[in-house]
Order: structure tokens, then C-alpha cells, then sequence
């Protein structure tokens, strides 16, 4: 395991970064337990939690992911080795389903207040190192929205949440502060408040990137490296699309576009030939398509940690075993061919 610098922040990240989103739902706490125990064994020492975890979200279910993450920190006594990521749940209104968070969350003073508290409660620790706001107040292209349609600006200003945010790392409540499912404007507007009025500044942004969409690429990466504002990619596996177990009509059991309809992002027919197109060229080169898929997203020059999830052990211990997998020119050229005949099929 390689370990890189989460901006400029001064921590070191492993490249792997361990998702948890399926914990309460599809794992239970003793299955979170053995995917965190084997992760930190394999040299990840990074986690990545959110407040309205698991998912599809859920009033019975919200907070219970990092519940089960507070009960292992506990239980293991190993705090000080992990670098510990959470989320504050974005505006309500702006993705359905959130109204059992704080009767409808925003990103207000109160609001992140509370949500700092109660994941401090249920991790069971007096810090997270990397608080990030999970996704934007305002009205914005994000969740696969490419079409931008400006609407109304009756949301909570970035300044009074930068303001909020940074009052929590003068607390010593969050060491760092970073974004998620953000646009170049706000990334960019995040900075020079920060600058401006002597504000925390973001050290990460956390957004979908993969071989099916590389979106990123086209306003986000240049930033992530100019900025220091580096990329902890989400989805690389597409959902699992990538792996080609749903390719042919495959409903593979317990798998999570199997059990949840609500999960679209990822089906359609260029999406399928796309996936099919790039399974079959990891089989012709020998390679687990999986395993290429997520050797691509490490190695991108802006991508600081890979987020990966699992549902079973066989899925996690295959997943921490691409970061030994390199990539040759000659295969890299390869999947541009393929992206260049059908880019970004699944923004």
C-alpha cells in the first residue's frame, strides 16, 4: 500500500480508502468489523463514513454506519491509525429522501452543529479528521446532473457554512474540511472565501469517477492539482457495473443493482456497451476487469485515495489487491480508444 498527501493538509492517506455505505443494510456490524480489521491489516488507514448511512437512505437505518465504525474504533483501541472521514448531509430538498435528517437538513450554522455532535456521538471519538460537506446548498450540477438550469439563490450562503466548518476546526472538533459532489465554481467560491476572511481552507473533493465517467476530467482535475484540492474518487467500480457480473441481463443475488430499482445511474444501453467494451479488453490482457478498473483510478496524477466498497471478504481482499497492478502505456491507450468511441456514458 502507497500512501498519499490528502492536499495540503499534511496527512498521509493510503491509496485504498475503505467505503462503508453498506453497513446496517447489506452488512451487518460483525461483517463491518472483519472488512475494517482486514483493511487495516492490508495498510488502509483511511475510512470514509457519511452521517445518512447506510444506503438506499432510511429513517430506521440513518447514523447506523457510523455507529458500527464508533463500536469497532472502541473496540480495537486503534483511533490514532486511521484517518477518519465523515459527511454532514446536504440540503434536503435537493435530493429526496433526507426529511428523517434534522426534519429536512441544510447546511446553516444549527444545522452542522448538530450534525458534528451526533457523529461524534455514534463514532465514539472526539474528532474526525476530514468533515465534508456531503453535497451543495444550492441548486447544481451533481448526482449525474449535467444539464444546468440556473434556479433560485434561496439557499444557505457558502460563507455561513465555510464560517461553520471553520469555527469546528478552531474547536479541534474536525481537523480538516473538504467537499463532495461539488462543481469547479464551488470549489473554486470555497477557496477564496477561505482566502478572503481567513477561513478554513478544503484539502479534498470527494465525487464519482470511473472508467464509465470520467466527467471530472473536464473542469475538476486541472483544479484538483493546481488547488491541492485532490480527488478521493466514489464509485470506481460503477456501482459494480465494471466488474461485469450485470452485463447479459445478470441479477447476480444480494448485489446492490439487484436489490435497490432506485440506483439508475449506471444502467442504459451505451452503459452496457461501454462496461462490455472494457471487460472484455481486461480479458484479453488477462487482467480481472475489476481490478483494471481500479488500478485506472489510482494511478490518475489527481486522484489522493480510491474509495472502495464490498459487500462479501472475496470482493474486498480482491479490490485491495489492484493497488499491485500497473497499467502499461499500451492498455492505457486502450481504454482511451474506448472512451473516445463512447465517452462518459454514465455522468
Amino acid at each position: 500500500m502507497q500512501y498519499r498527501p490528502l492536499g495540503n493538509s499534511g496527512l498521509q492517506v493510503s491509496e485504498i480508502c475503505l467505503g462503508t455505505m453498506t453497513w446496517g443494510q447489506q452488512n451487518s456490524e460483525a461483517e463491518a468489523f472483519e472488512q475494517l480489521d482486514c483493511a487495516l491489516d492490508h495498510g488502509v488507514n483511511f475510512i470514509d463514513t457519511a452521517e445518512m448511512y447506510p444506503v438506499p437512505p432510511r429513517a430506521e437505518t440513518q447514523g447506523r454506519t457510523e455507529a458500527y465504525i464508533g463500536n469497532w474504533l472502541a473496540s480495537r483501541g486503534c483511533r490514532d491509525k486511521v484517518v477518519l472521514a465523515t459527511k454532514v448531509t446536504g440540503r434536503g430538498d435537493n435530493n429526496a429522501g433526507m426529511d428523517h435528517v434534522r426534519d429536512g437538513p441544510r447546511l446553516s450554522k444549527a444545522h452542522i452543529f448538530q450534525a458534528i455532535e451526533d457523529s461524534l456521538v455514534r463514532l465514539r471519538t472526539d474528532y474526525v479528521d476530514l468533515y465534508q460537506v456531503h453535497w451543495p446548498e444550492r441548486d447544481a450540477n451533481y448526482f449525474g446532473k449535467l444539464d444546468y438550469v440556473h434556479g433560485s439563490d434561496d439557499g444557505i450562503d457558502i460563507h455561513e457554512t465555510l464560517e461553520t466548518l471553520s469555527q469546528l476546526v478552531s474547536d479541534g472538533k474536525v481537523r480538516h474540511i473538504g467537499l463532495s459532489n461539488e462543481t469547479p465554481w464551488g470549489v473554486m467560491r470555497y477557496r477564496q472565501l477561505a482566502e478572503q476572511h481567513g477561513l478554513a481552507s478544503v484539502v479534498s473533493i470527494q465525487n464519482p469517477y470511473n472508467l464509465l465517467n470520467r466527467t471530472f476530467e473536464a473542469g475538476l482535475a486541472e483544479m484538483a492539482i493546481r488547488e491541492q484540492v485532490p480527488l478521493l474518487a466514489y464509485s470506481p467500480l460503477a456501482f459494480g457495473v465494471l466488474s461485469g457480473k450485470y452485463l447479459n441481463g445478470g441479477k447476480p443475488a444480494g448485489a446492490r443493482l439487484t436489490l435497490f430499482e432506485r440506483f439508475v445511474r449506471y444502467k442504459g444501453e451505451r452503459t452496457e456497451a461501454a462496461a462490455a467494451a472494457y471487460v472484455a479488453l481486461a480479458r484479453e490482457w488477462g487482467l480481472d476487469p475489476a481490478a483494471m478498473a481500479l488500478a485506472f483510478v489510482t494511478a490518475q496524477p489527481f486522484v489522493a485515495s480510491n474509495i472502495i466498497g464490498a459487500t462479501t471478504m472475496e470482493q474486498l481482499r480482491a479490490n485491495l489487491a489492484s493497488v499491485e497492478l500497473s497499467l502499461p502505456e499500451e492498455l492505457f491507450a486502450a481504454i482511451n480508444r474506448i472512451h473516445l468511441q463512447n465517452p462518459n456514458p454514465a455522468p
